[in-house]
């Protein structure tokens, strides 16, 4: 499949501003800037997020293009540190064979045990649903670690499992987009602590857009 065209769109969210990575091809934008006013359809979401964090802005794929993969940056085990697990998640877009490639974000949530997955694709479709494992809120002296793994459902049903971290369950599945499928993405994060417990990535939710208008 052709990587005839290639944007970068950063699908992180900490409070403040993200950049994103640089990469080789010159016409690179963040999706935030030219696509968050995309219409869209619906709102995907479930009942398992946690509660740490705020709601950050949305980012869409551009118009006529639907998220086909998805990736994760997940965060190593700790072994009796910090825990935080699940720390981003970024979507690919595609159109007719074309596939707009995400690029990382970078913030406090950075570094070597941090790390982007290989990519999962749908064979055919684009991504229609969703399902997360989260961790419940461990008290006061826990180590909380809020989303570990996601799942997709694809429209041509395949279900693609995240490379996430094993800690907590999983939930209800989302609805499904109607028509068309997830073209947006906003998620919240908890931003860093400075040395206390922190969480990263407590929730997300999807947009869903129609084919041929919205």
């Amino acid at each position: 499949m052709a990587f005839t065209r290639v944007l970068a769109l950063c699908f992180l969210a900490l409070v403040g501003s993200a950049q994103c990575g640089s990469v080789k091809n010159p016409f690179v934008i963040r999706s935030g800037t030219s696509f968050a006013s995309r219409p869209y359809s619906s709102l995907l979401t479930v009942p398992n997020g946690e509660q740490f964090g705020l709601w950050t802005w949305p980012e869409m794929c551009p118009d006529n293009f639907f998220a086909v993969g998805f990736s994760l940056r997940v965060e190593t085990n700790q072994y009796g540190g910090d825990d935080t697990a699940l720390n981003g998640i970024r979507l690919f877009c595609g159109q007719n064979g074309d596939r707009i490639q995400t690029q990382p974000s970078t913030g406090p949530f950075s570094g070597p045990t941090r790390l982007w997955t290989d990519p999962q694709w749908c064979p055919s479709g684009t991504l229609v649903s969703f399902q997360l494992r989260v961790e419940t809120h461990r008290g006061m002296f826990g180590d909380d670690t809020a989303v570990n793994n996601i799942r997709f459902r694809c429209s041509s049903n395949p279900t693609l499992e995240g490379q996430g971290m094993p800690w907590g369950d999983y939930s209800h599945w989302s609805p499904e987009c109607s028509e068309g499928g997830i073209c947006g993405i906003e998620t919240k994060m908890e931003p860093y602590q400075g040395g206390l417990d922190d969480s990263a990535l407590n929730d997300v939710r999807f947009h869903c857009c129609s084919r041929g208008g919205q």
